[in-house]
């Protein structure tokens, strides 16, 4: 079975494209409590996307499912949950939360009206995973790396990875047979460490979903020209196929 990839993007020209690859889910991301002021100096992107951009995506595409992640537990949370549901995605995702009772009353808004994914990025929800999981129902979880190796004060964002982390936590998800996954990806064999070794990564570990991060391919490429949508799409391709070699 092939991974989840999600691309984070509000643009419908974009999800048209999205629309014709083997992505898996466009992710619609209403974030921006707390996280200018955690993220500082960093090299991150707050996006600019709201509630309506879901249904106006849902227009124009056929295949492809919404995540949409909202912003950490608060007074706005019941507003803000039911609005999502309203707008018809197809995943929420939860972030940045640090205690039990956080998710209690995530789930509980949402009250089984759409399936429910957890974004564990704080030591505080590690530290607490397996009572986390516990609770019901968890569709998807996913590792946040960025968020952890600022808490964390690691020397790079895979470090979490390379020192056993992820591969301990691997498990109790298996355990609890909740899928998982985690981090962002780039092009089949850019950066450091390259994609192709992050993405088998994924496989060893049992991974169900990855990221198209922003050095993969920027919103603003994409709608640059004809030849960059066809250039995505075909690394999109290259994912799959690299997909296919890990497998065997």
């Amino acid at each position: 079975m092939s991974i989840n990839l999600f691309y984070i993007s509000n643009e419908i020209e974009i999800a048209k494209v999205i629309d014709e690859s083997s992505i898996d889910y466009i992710f619609i991301d209403l974030e921006f409590i707390g996280k200018e002021k955690r993220q500082k100096k960093r090299d991150t992107v707050i996006s600019k996307h709201c509630v309506s951009d879901i249904s106006k995506i849902k227009k124009v595409i056929s295949s492809t499912k919404i995540l949409c992640r909202v912003n950490p537990i608060g007074a706005w949370s019941y507003r803000e949950i039911n609005e999502v549901i309203d707008q018809g995605a197809d995943l929420i995702m939860l972030p940045f939360f640090k205690s039990i009772k956080e998710v209690e009353t995530f789930l509980r808004i949402v009250d089984q009206r759409i399936e429910c994914s957890l974004l564990f990025e704080t030591i505080e929800s590690i530290s607490k995973i397996e009572e986390i999981l516990s609770l019901s129902p968890i569709n998807y979880a996913h590792v946040g790396l960025n968020d952890l190796h600022i808490q964390r004060k690691t020397n790079f964002m895979f470090e979490f990875i390379s020192d056993g982390s992820m591969e301990k936590i691997s498990e109790i998800f298996k355990d609890f047979r909740i899928p998982f996954g985690f981090g962002g990806i780039a092009k089949i064999g850019t950066l450091v460490p390259s994609a192709d070794r992050v993405l088998a990564e994924h496989y060893r570990l049992g991974s169900k979903g990855v990221i198209l991060s922003r050095s993969f391919f920027s919103n603003e490429e994409i709608l640059k020209c004809e030849d960059n949508k066809r250039i995505f799409l075909e690394e999109v391709i290259k994912i799959r196929e690299y997909e296919d070699f890990l497998r065997t």
